[in-house]
């Protein structure tokens, strides 16, 4: 089968799953920055989102999406490495090598940060939210108080900059991987090539502010949040 037989059907694997992600993790966003507003209307959509059959599948979904992206990456990586030998990056120079050449050629270094930022991700939300509504373990804040479980995450500062670095991580990563995956489409000549690194760079800036903004407000308390229609700010308690 050309998908794995083949470099370009391996790049193709990786592009289609890479946007797929890329889509949830709008969709991820868009869902966060909705508690910087209500708690109670961030814990309908993981009430909504709970342990139930569609919720699971699209987890399962998930999960393979994920994999097969971190397995081809790995695959691709390794067989670049083997064609190129030590002569990989040797049109890379001081004068030209900026933010794109650079990511290019630490994409493995970059998949590693963000596959154990992902695993971290899942300790802290996933497995204390999913997974405790799915084997019944109560945890000391409620499965469905995904509020309760952001405040409780940010609260650590160890955390929010595990968090950083694993947003600046995936900032590298998604900037390369949006126009690399522009370019396996064939979308990209030579005008459109520079118009995709700009698009991704613009759309992967927005998308992982989505996540910063929240991560920063709910450590320092910066932003007002409003609980069942009254608006007040953090460090005051009303929350």
């Amino acid at each position: 089968m050309w998908l794995i037989n083949s470099s370009i059907g391996r790049k193709v694997v990786m592009s289609v799953t890479g946007v797929a992600l890329i889509l949830f993790l709008t969709f991820h966003g868009c869902m966060n920055v909705v508690a910087l507003f209500s708690a109670k209307g961030y814990n309908m959509i993981c009430e909504f989102l709970g342990a139930n059959w569609y919720a699971v599948v699209a987890t399962l979904g998930l999960a393979a999406l994920a994999v097969i992206h971190i397995v081809y990456a790995f695959w691709l990586t390794i067989q670049n490495r083997k064609a190129r030998g030590n002569n990989r990056y040797e049109v890379a120079t001081k004068v030209n090598s900026g933010t794109v050449e650079w990511s290019s050629k630490n994409m493995l270094v970059l998949g590693i940060i963000i596959l154990l930022g992902l695993l971290l991700h899942l300790w802290n939300f996933w497995y204390n939210m999913m997974f405790a509504e799915l084997t019944g373990v109560m945890p000391a804040i409620s499965p469905t108080d995904g509020f309760g479980w952001i405040k409780e995450t940010f609260s650590n500062p160890v955390f929010v900059v595990l968090y950083i670095i694993w947003l600046v991580a995936i900032w590298f990563h998604l900037t390369h991987g949006f126009w690399s995956a522009m370019q396996t489409f064939g979308w990209s000549g030579k005008i459109w090539f520079k118009r995709w690194k700009c698009i991704g760079n613009i759309y992967v800036t927005l998308l992982l502010l989505c996540f910063l903004v929240v991560v920063l407000a709910f450590y320092f308390g910066w932003a007002p949040f409003c609980c069942d229609g009254a608006c007040c700010v953090p460090a005051e308690g009303c929350c």
